[in-house]
């Protein structure tokens, strides 16, 4: 029943704008951060907690630890997108979405087809020189000799384009993001808890009258929500679409 209201929501809309979370990636064997299998309290040979070695204090002060960690953990090249990614391109294809606002940092929504997507949290495929500001690709970080990857033009340091803890997040970013799910007809949340802020405070903004919830566990915004369900964000987005 759940899914043909979603079916029906989706056909009668315009502007939809969706809003995704981790459980978008972890369908493409991405893990999250803090489901029970997810990185926060899976087992590691580090000496630090995940939230240390993923804060910019931690980049400064123990670069090659970083980088360490951040290849391993935060890397995941070869993952390809899901059912979930490829709904929602087909989705913007048709003209109905108007956005993808994401958590992300593995760029699948694009690899998948989408156009416009907004990533909250930046991405893995952006890299940046900290001296000359000269970017770099992913490949580049991956391929890199010596622990800390350098700019082959002046030589400093590189760090990812992805938003570490202690960082603020792009107002540019979070401005559009706010514009988009304030003018949105259907709110469409997937594949995250809505726990983590400042990201989560956007559906705050929502003032249309179709908020769907779709995630495999309940979350605080579930009592506002006109449709929840839970299930995998794959096989509901792909049955309806």
């Amino acid at each position: 029943m759940s899914l043909d209201a979603l079916k029906e929501i989706i056909a009668k809309s315009e502007n939809i704008v969706f809003f995704g979370g981790a459980g978008v990636s972890t369908e493409s064997n991405i893990p999250d951060f803090r489901s029970e299998s997810g990185l926060y309290k899976s087992k590691n040979k580090f000496s630090y907690p995940p939230e240390k070695m993923l804060s910019h204090s931690f980049f400064e002060s123990h670069t090659e630890e970083f980088y360490e960690f951040y290849k391993e953990k935060m890397i995941f090249k070869d993952a390809k997108p899901n059912k979930a990614h490829y709904s929602l391109a087909e989705l913007e294809k048709r003209g109905k979405l108007k956005a993808v606002i994401t958590q992300n940092i593995d760029g699948l929504h694009q690899k998948a087809g989408s156009k416009n997507v907004l990533e909250l949290h930046g991405s893995i495929h952006r890299n940046y020189c900290t001296k000359c500001g000269k970017f770099f690709d992913l490949d580049y970080i991956i391929n890199s000799s010596d622990g800390i990857p350098k700019c082959d033009s002046c030589g400093e340091v590189i760090k990812p384009d992805v938003v570490l803890y202690e960082e603020p997040l792009n107002m540019d970013v979070i401005d559009n993001a706010v514009k988009y799910v304030s003018n949105a007809d259907v709110l469409i949340i997937g594949g995250t808890s809505l726990v983590v802020y400042p990201a989560a405070g956007l559906v705050d903004y929502y003032k249309g009258n179709k908020l769907v919830l779709i995630n495999k566990s309940s979350t605080p915004y579930d009592r506002r929500a006109d449709l929840v369900i839970n299930d995998s964000i794959g096989e509901v987005l792909s049955s309806v679409i």
